[in-house]
């Protein structure tokens, strides 16, 4: 069967036997159709077997029918591992050459603003490890609402990970409505109780018997003392001729040690774990896939997403505690049915985690016996105060990082106390040299007060001393130069107008003359406002009969017939001495007014006062003209 009978369009098969792919596998030929058709699909497959095809070639189908615009994230594909995206994004690239849709990688470990570029051109497949896909969404970054297919890789290997509670809320940011690919190499009871929550009807693909290994891969099982294990790892390495080998270790600490002993044996080898970081981590798979490094020494957090074409062996340094980890990293090797070869080592105190790999296998593995390091200690495991065996890796690894915090803590501390002595010091020579004095500025004549004394100046440095000046001359003081502050201003030329560059002081003695100037000076007298003409004594009017009161008012009207100019505001005469009292308190108010001193800095135009400049006779001792003398 080939990949056009599957249903796949031309574009993707095409891509395919590019990539090398000349007729599906088992678990490609039994996903696809119904991933093609829109259902849930549960693919239970050993690592190695093409999973990544079995649903990258479906999605790329679907999505390629309809492009929006603009363009959302429409496919969502989790996986635990950073390794493990950055290869499913590879092959992203290589299945979907032919179509326009575009796709990106995001996992922590590195900045994260080209991911969040990419994100903002526009995405259809985003390929995500879920620490780094939860902090984008928080900030706000990231809308997964649009999501129509939603794929969950090593489930398995999520739950070991502690990466179950982001999957469950990575779940709750999706759409109900969704198709969901669930793959899976191991089904513990923890991942079928994922699966019956999150998928509805779907189909059970299920290839080789769970757990268990490639059948192509030879497995071979070394008992060696655990001093002896890098010796008989160069030492086999050497003899069998391994171009390159990829070898597992328990611990972070082993695997840093293992990789420094294999260097200094002549062997090129680099250690990759979750302390290293992720350019450091893609540095030493990239020299390893180009064969730049011999061995490749890493944790259990790269047992899943290491991708290696013709990788031919795989060493278990240390036997992992969890049986399903075993097979994972043996399925490094023997990839598409290629062939492949599993060494393993066991000490005395592993024996408990080999048998329980046995069980998982359902068949004991091949032992060989003649080798130059035979294990020759049979001593039982110490145990902890609660009686458990305690693994001399982790009991290392422990010792290891407690004295690594140990020497991180005297760094710290050694850095504050240098920081608090180099602190003291500029205190201390801070207070042993004195502060700058200042040379006193003589003040005007002008400016003394009485009363006040101007305490002594300490004696200035000899750098700072002032230069004695001579005295100023008559004719420069006439201008207008100030004594004791420009005297090396005045010009030779007594033509040349003497400039001040200094800022008038408001204290000194021709600023409180002008001012004093402007408070002597004469003002205009305020004109008064026309005050009630007063009717003579004389002409007062008498007491008369309504008739004869009457007879003065016809005598005023007879002038404005006549055409003689009528008197300013007549006014009725006041017959009572109350209006003459109210009238008298009228023009006291309007004096009172009246005499109320105006603001200097704007006066009225009709009562404006002269400056105190225009006052020769005050100011000519203080502002003197050149052109008089």
């Amino acid at each position: 069967m080939d990949f056009q009978k599957l249903g796949l369009m031309d574009p993707i098969v095409k891509a395919l036997k590019q990539a090398g792919y000349t007729a599906p596998t088992p678990i490609q030929e039994k996903a696809i159709p119904p991933a093609l058709a829109g259902r849930d699909v549960l693919g239970c497959a050993q690592t190695g077997t093409g999973k990544t095809c079995a649903f990258a070639a479906p999605i790329l189908q679907r999505l390629s029918g309809s492009i929006p615009k603009p363009r959302v994230i429409r496919a969502l594909i989790l996986t635990p591992t950073r390794e493990l995206a950055i290869q499913i994004g590879e092959s992203f690239t290589a299945y979907g050459q032919n179509l326009s849709l575009r796709h990106s990688v995001i996992f922590g470990g590195v900045g994260q603003q080209p991911q969040v570029d990419a994100i903002r051109k526009g995405l259809d497949i985003l390929v995500a490890t879920p620490g780094r896909l939860l902090d984008l969404q928080v900030q706000g970054l990231l809308d997964l609402s649009h999501i129509e297919i939603f794929v969950l890789d090593e489930a398995d290997r999520m739950l070991d990970m502690g990466f179950i509670h982001d999957v469950k809320r990575v779940l709750k940011l999706l759409p109900k409505q969704k198709q969901t690919l669930f793959f899976s190499a191991t089904m513990p009871p923890e991942v079928m109780e994922l699966v019956n929550s999150l998928l509805h009807n779907y189909a059970r693909v299920e290839v080789d018997p769970v757990s268990s290994p490639v059948e192509v891969i030879r497995q071979s099982l070394y008992f060696v003392d655990k001093g002896n294990k890098t010796k008989l790892l160069a030492h086999l390495i050497r003899t069998m001729d391994i171009p390159a080998a990829l070898v597992f270790s328990r611990t972070k600490h082993g695997a840093n040690r293992i990789a420094q002993d294999l260097n200094k044996d002549g062997i090129t080898a680099a250690a990759i774990h979750g302390n290293k970081s992720q350019t450091a981590r893609v540095q030493a798979l990239n020299d390893f896939k180009a064969g730049r490094i011999r061995v490749l020494v890493a944790t259990d957090i790269a047992a899943r997403g290491i991708d290696i074409e013709e990788l031919g062996c795989v060493f278990n340094y240390n036997l992992p505690d969890v049986p399903e980890t075993y097979v994972h990293r043996i399925g490094r090797t023997g990839r598409a049915g290629r062939g492949g070869m599993a060494i393993s080592f066991c000490q005395f105190d592993e024996q408990g985690d080999l048998k329980a790999i046995q069980k998982l296998l359902g068949r004991p593995i091949p032992v060989v016996e003649e080798h130059p390091y035979p294990m020759v200690v049979l001593e039982a495991a110490k145990k902890d105060k609660n009686g458990r065996p305690v693994n001399a890796e982790d009991a290392e690894a422990r010792a290891a990082a407690k004295e690594r915090r140990r020497q991180r803590d005297a760094e710290n501390k050694a850095r504050a106390e240098a920081k608090k002595a180099a602190a003291a010091r500029k205190q201390e020579k801070e207070d042993k040299v004195p502060a700058p004095v200042e040379a006193p500025v003589e003040a005007p004549a002008g400016n003394k007060r009485k009363g006040k004394k101007k305490p002594a100046a300490a004696a200035p440095a000899a750098e700072t001393a002032p230069v004695p000046t001579e005295p100023v001359p008559k004719a420069a003081s006439n201008r207008g130069v100030r004594h004791g502050r420009l005297q090396d201003t005045a010009p030779a030329d007594p033509s040349m107008p003497v400039v001040d560059f200094y800022k008038p002081n408001p204290l000194d003695s021709d600023v409180i003359m002008d001012a004093t100037a402007r408070l002597l000076a004469p003002r205009k007298p305020v004109r008064p406002a026309a005050p009630v003409p007063a009717r003579p004594k004389a002409e007062k009017p008498k007491k008369q009969s309504g008739t004869q009161a009457a007879k003065p008012e016809k005598q005023a009207a007879k002038p404005e017939k006549q055409g003689k100019k009528p008197r300013k505001k007549a006014k009725q005469p006041k017959a009572d001495a109350g209006a003459e009292q109210a009238a008298a308190v009228l023009k006291k108010k309007r004096r009172r007014r009246d005499d109320r001193p105006r603001p200097m800095e704007a006066p009225l135009r009709s009562d404006r006062q002269k400056d105190s400049t225009e006052h020769k006779s005050l100011m000519k001792p203080y502002y003197m003209n050149h052109e008089e003398d």
